[in-house]
């Protein structure tokens, strides 16, 4: 099998499990938000710790521990996952599986307007353009639901932001989120002990099938994100920027027809709305991609190839 095809194989795998977490997360109950954000932190820490002990790649330690600016923006990069964790699970426990939904449709637009504002960034017509309908799309959305949607909206800025931190830090899947989610570790293991000792622990309480869901929230979180970096190792970014569209849409799929929750018109409006900025952003990304590959052939083909000696 090629590495193109691999890559859409990872790329596929990652978005289909992100896409049905509400399902998963719907069986966590009767846990709440932050008994299960605290168990998936843990159980994170414990899974990766035990893929890196298996590859003998704890070396990376040695050298965070020189590098201290790395290691802020690793608990900037924590703050912001647990963040979207805690809200993507409370939404989905709440019943508002459609509005974490919009979330992560909103978050493309989100990350344009970092770049414009963190990284000093220009934007191409089309991207304000993109940009315009989201705020439209935004304010049809708070008609509909007498209210900002919240939730939504801070999922996207919480998970552009982490895309942002990440970035900059380079780090790779498995090392980054293994030190991620070990800084978030000690809260989370005081935040259990805290349960157990008001006696308001679900684990091991509820059932042997719900002791071991909660145990592999650490696989469920860590598999999907090592299989997103095998994909964008292998793909141009323009292939994983399309297929990031199938979580929201899987997720919005769940909302609706799995867990029955209301779409009125307005709010079908508004995710049209949503929609037509996401089309117009994507139509110009692979636009520009085209020509930047376009250019590089010209490039290529006008060097001059050295004479044989």
């Amino acid at each position: 099998m090629n590495q193109t095809r691999l890559g859409y194989l990872y790329g596929l795998g990652a978005y289909l499990l992100w896409g049905f977490f509400p399902i998963y997360f719907k069986l966590l109950r009767p846990a709440g938000p932050m008994e299960i954000l605290a168990h998936r932190v843990v159980w994170s820490v414990a899974f990766v710790a035990l893929l890196l002990a298996a590859l003998r790649n704890f070396g990376f330690l040695r050298a965070l521990a020189h590098r201290p600016r790395t290691l802020a923006g690793i608990v900037g990069a924590a703050a912001l996952i647990a963040v979207n964790w805690g809200v993507y699970i409370y939404g989905v426990n709440s019943d508002r599986v459609v509005e974490t939904a919009l979330g992560y449709f909103i978050n493309p637009l989100v990350s344009v307007l970092l770049g414009v504002f963190v990284l000093r960034e220009r934007l191409r017509p089309a991207q304000w353009a993109a940009l315009g309908v989201g705020a439209l799309a935004v304010a049809v959305l708070t008609v509909d639901y007498g209210r900002l949607p919240w939730l939504a909206l801070t999922l996207a800025v919480s998970f552009a932001g982490y895309g942002l931190v990440k970035k900059r830090l380079g780090l790779p899947a498995a090392e980054g989120l293994f030190v991620e989610s070990a800084v978030l570790a000690l809260p989370a293991l005081a935040y259990l002990g805290w349960l157990v000792r008001r006696g308001e622990s679900t684990f091991g309480h509820v059932s042997a099938g719900h002791t071991t869901l909660l145990v592999l929230a650490g696989a469920a979180t860590a598999v999907p994100l090592l299989l997103f970096a095998g994909a964008a190792n292998r793909l141009p970014l323009s292939a994983v920027g399309m297929l990031q569209y199938l979580t929201p849409t899987l997720q919005l799929g769940c909302g609706v027809l799995i867990f029955h929750e209301p779409m009125p018109p307005a709010r079908l409006a508004g995710f049209a709305l949503v929609w037509a900025a996401l089309i117009v952003f994507t139509v110009d990304a692979l636009r520009q991609a085209g020509h930047a590959r376009a250019e590089a052939r010209a490039a290529a083909e006008a060097t001059p190839v050295p004479a044989a000696r």
